[in-house]
C-alpha cells in the first residue's frame, strides 16, 4: 500500500518532508557543535537532543505540509499530469526551500545572542516590524546572506527535481484523494489541540533541551502562550494563605486594610521628608559582568567604575527578568516578575501603584526619558498612564543635537543631552523632579559616534559598553556645574543582564546585575552586598528620601531590611525564580515546584527534595502579585 501511495502525486509529500527533516537536523548540529562545551558529554543526553529533536521537527511538518496537501487533495488529475504544471510545483517547493533555509539561518543569528530556540523575545518583536528589521538590517549582511539563501535553495531544488516531475504511474480520484487528505489535515488539528514543545525539556541541562526543540514549533508554542494564567499553570495556596505568609515579610507594618487580599500598609519615616532630586538611569543590558568589581579584565567600564568606588556600590543585586520591559516594571512598580508578559506590555494597566504616582503624589516632578520613540515595547502608554510624563525621540528637534542615531534610538550622548536640558527645566519650576532615563546604546548592532572610545564602533558588544560607559561618565561630569547638581541623587542600574542563557533554567549569576548610588553631598561611599532584588530598588530610594507614603510595593527599603528577610525574584516569561537563604526556588507550569542548593561563591546549583517553607514563600509572592493585577487591586489611589 505504501509503495503504490509513492507512486502517486502525495510522493511529493514525502519529498518535502525529508527536507524540512534533513534542513532541521543539520540546523540542530550546528548548534550542537557551536555549544558542544556547553553540554555534559554524556552519549544519552546526545541521543536525546537528537531523537527527541526530531519528534519535535515532525510535530512541526504536519504544520508546514498543510498547503501541499491542500494543492494535492484539490487539484484535478487533468491539470497535475500537465508537463507546464511541473513549473508551478517548481516555484512552490523553491519557495519552501527558501523558507526552510532562511529560518535555519535566522535561527543561527537568534542562537547566537540568546542561546536558545525561538521563544516570547521572537513572538514580542514580531510586532516592531520597523525596530527588528532595522535593527537586523543594521547588524548583520542581509543583501549578501539573501543572495547566498537563494542560490542555495536553487541548488537543493535542482538536486530534488527528477523527483518532483516523475511521472505519476498511479493517478487518484477525488475520493481516493480526499481519504488520504483528511487524516493529514486531521494530524496538525491533533497537535495543536493536544501537542506541547515540553518534550524537549528532557535534561537539567538548557542548552541540551533547547538543541532538542525545533525553532518554528517552539515560536509557536511561545505566541499561543504568551499570557499565562498563574491560578492555570502554577501550583496555588488559599487566597488568604498566601497573603498571609507574604505580610509577615512584612512584619510590625501598619496594614490599612482589613481585607484579606491586601498588603497596603503605612511606611512612616521619622523627621520631614528630603526634596532630592532623584535621577534614575536604566541602562540597556549592563551586566554585572562587565564591570571590574564583578572580576572582569578588560577595562570597559573605567567610568562606571570610578563611580563605584565614589559612590554605594550594590554588589548582590538581581535582576528580575531578561528584557528591557521586566527591568522597567521592576523599576517602576516594585513587582515580582508574574508569568507571560510584563505589565508594562499588557492591556489595562493604567493607574497601577507605580514609583511616579507616589513622588508625583509628594510634589515631585516626574519623567521618563527615552532616546527611542516611546511606542515600542508600549513605553509610552504605560508610563504616560502611571504618573509619569513621557519625553522620547520626538522630543529631538534640532538635528545638531544628534551626534548619531541607529534603529533603536539616539546615541546615549545624544539622550543625556536631551536630560540636562530637561532638568534645567525642571530646576526652574522651583520644586524637585524624578527622572527616568532609558539608555539605548548597549544594544545590537552596537553602533555610536565614531573617536569617543578605542573600539570602533559596529565591533562587538564590549565597544557598545564601553561607549555607553563614556556617555554616563560625560554626563556625569557635565552635571558637576548645574546648580542642582548637589541636590541631587543619581543611580545607575541595569534594566537586565546582557545575557541569561546558562546551562540551568534560571542560571542564577547571569542575573546579577551592577547598582551605583552617586550623590557626593548626600550619600556616602561604600560597598552594600546585601541580596538585593530588583523589585527593591524602589522603597529604598523612597527611603532614602525619607518619603512617608501608603504602600502597596512588594519590594523592601533595603536598609530597614534584616538579612534573614532579604529575597530576590529571577524569571524568564514561564519559570519563576525566588531566591533566598542560599537556595532557589523554581515555580513552573504544570504545577511544578523545584528546590535547589546555591552555592554562595560560584552559584552552582543543587537540586533539593524540598524547601517547604521557602516553596510556600515563593507561591506566596508570585500567586499574590498575580491576584492583585488581575483583580485590579493594584492601583494608585490619592
Amino acid at each position: 500500500m505504501f509503495k503504490k501511495l509513492l507512486a502517486t502525486r502525495f510522493k511529493l509529500l514525502a519529498i518535502v518532508y525529508i527536507f524540512i527533516i534533513a534542513v532541521s537536523f543539520l540546523t540542530r548540529l550546528t548548534l550542537f557543535i557551536n555549544s558542544f562545551d556547553q553540554l555534559d558529554g554524556n552519549i544519552f543526553q546526545f541521543l536525546g537532543i537528537f531523537l527527541i529533536g526530531l519528534f519535535n521537527d515532525t510535530l512541526m511538518s504536519t504544520f508546514f505540509l498543510i498547503p501541499f496537501v491542500l494543492y494535492l487533495w484539490l487539484v484535478p488529475n487533468r491539470i497535475y499530469t500537465k508537463k507546464w504544471h511541473r513549473f508551478f510545483l517548481y516555484g512552490l517547493v523553491l519557495l519552501t526551500i527558501t523558507l526552510l533555509i532562511f529560518n535555519a539561518v535566522s535561527e543561527w543569528f537568534f542562537w547566537d545572542e540568546f542561546s536558545t530556540r525561538y521563544n516570547f523575545i521572537a513572538v514580542d518583536y514580531l510586532i516592531y516590524t520597523t525596530e527588528v528589521v532595522g535593527n537586523i538590517w543594521q547588524s548583520y549582511p542581509i543583501v549578501k546572506l539573501l543572495i547566498g539563501i537563494f542560490i542555495l535553495s536553487i541548488f537543493a531544488l535542482l538536486l530534488t527535481k527528477k523527483y518532483i516531475k516523475a511521472p505519476i504511474t498511479n493517478p487518484l480520484t477525488f475520493k481516493w484523494r480526499t481519504l488520504i487528505a483528511l487524516p493529514l489535515l486531521l494530524l496538525p488539528v491533533l497537535v495543536f489541540l493536544f501537542g506541547s514543545n515540553k518534550a524537549k525539556q528532557f535534561s537539567r541541562n538548557q542548552y541540551a533541551s533547547e538543541l532538542a526543540g525545533n525553532g518554528m514549533y517552539d515560536f509557536g508554542a511561545a505566541f499561543f502562550n504568551n499570557q499565562l494564567d498563574y491560578d492555570k499553570f502554577y501550583k496555588t495556596e488559599a487566597v488568604a494563605d498566601i497573603f498571609n505568609t507574604v505580610k509577615k515579610d512584612f512584619a510590625g507594618a501598619e496594614f490599612q486594610s482589613d481585607s484579606i487580599a491586601s498588603i497596603t500598609r503605612t511606611i512612616t519615616y521619622p523627621g520631614p521628608q528630603k526634596n532630592y532630586n532623584l535621577v534614575l538611569i536604566s541602562v540597556e543590558s549592563l551586566s554585572g559582568e562587565f564591570l571590574t568589581r564583578f572580576g572582569n579584565t578588560q577595562h570597559i567600564t573605567p567610568h562606571l567604575d570610578s563611580l563605584a568606588n565614589q559612590g554605594l556600590f550594590f554588589s548582590n543585586l538581581f535582576a528580575t527578568g531578561t528584557r528591557t520591559v521586566r527591568g522597567l516594571e521592576a523599576l517602576s512598580l516594585s513587582l515580582p516578575p508574574t508569568p507571560g508578559q510584563s505589565e508594562v506590555k499588557r492591556p489595562n494597566n493604567e493607574g497601577r501603584f507605580s514609583l511616579g504616582n507616589v513622588l508625583k503624589s509628594k510634589g515631585y516632578t516626574t519623567q521618563y526619558l527615552y532616546g527611542g520613540y516611546g511606542y515600542f515595547d508600549n513605553m509610552n502608554y504605560f508610563f504616560s498612564n502611571n504618573g509619569y510624563e513621557v519625553i522620547d525621540r520626538s522630543a529631538i528637534t534640532d538635528e545638531k543635537d544628534i551626534h548619531y542615531e541607529n534603529i533603536w534610538g539616539v546615541a546615549d550622548e545624544d539622550l543625556f543631552t536631551l536630560a540636562i536640558k530637561t532638568f534645567d527645566a525642571n530646576y526652574k519650576l522651583d520644586k524637585p523632579f524624578f527622572s527616568q532615563v532609558m539608555t539605548t546604546s548597549n544594544h545590537r548592532p552596537f553602533t555610536y559616534p565614531e573617536g569617543r572610545i578605542d573600539i570602533p564602533s559596529h565591533t562587538n558588544r564590549a565597544g557598545a559598553v564601553k561607549y555607553t560607559d563614556y556617555a554616563i561618565g560625560k554626563f556625569i561630569n557635565d552635571c558637576k556645574d548645574k546648580p542642582w547638581f548637589n541636590n541631587t541623587i543619581f543611580v545607575i542600574v541595569a534594566d537586565h543582564c546582557a545575557s541569561s542563557a546558562g546551562k540551568t533554567e534560571l542560571p542564577i549569576k547571569n542575573y546579577r546585575i551592577p547598582m551605583i548610588i552617586y550623590a557626593p553631598s548626600i550619600v556616602k561611599p561604600g560597598n552594600f552586598n546585601g541580596l538585593t532584588s530588583q523589585i527593591d530598588v524602589v522603597p529604598t530610594l523612597l527611603g532614602m528620601l525619607n518619603v512617608s507614603y501608603t504602600s502597596k510595593f512588594f519590594g523592601f527599603d533595603i536598609f530597614n531590611t534584616p538579612a534573614s528577610q532579604r529575597r530576590a525574584f529571577i524569571s524568564t516569561y514561564q519559570n519563576l525564580g525566588y531566591l533566598k537563604d542560599n537556595k532557589l526556588i523554581i515555580l513552573s507550569p504544570q504545577q511544578k515546584v523545584e528546590a535547589f542548593a546555591v552555592d554562595s561563591t560560584s552559584f552552582a546549583t543543587t537540586l533539593l527534595k524540598s524547601a517547604p517553607v521557602l516553596e510556600k514563600e515563593a507561591i506566596a509572592y508570585y500567586q499574590s502579585a498575580s491576584y492583585l493585577l488581575r483583580h485590579r487591586l493594584y492601583q494608585f489611589k490619592k
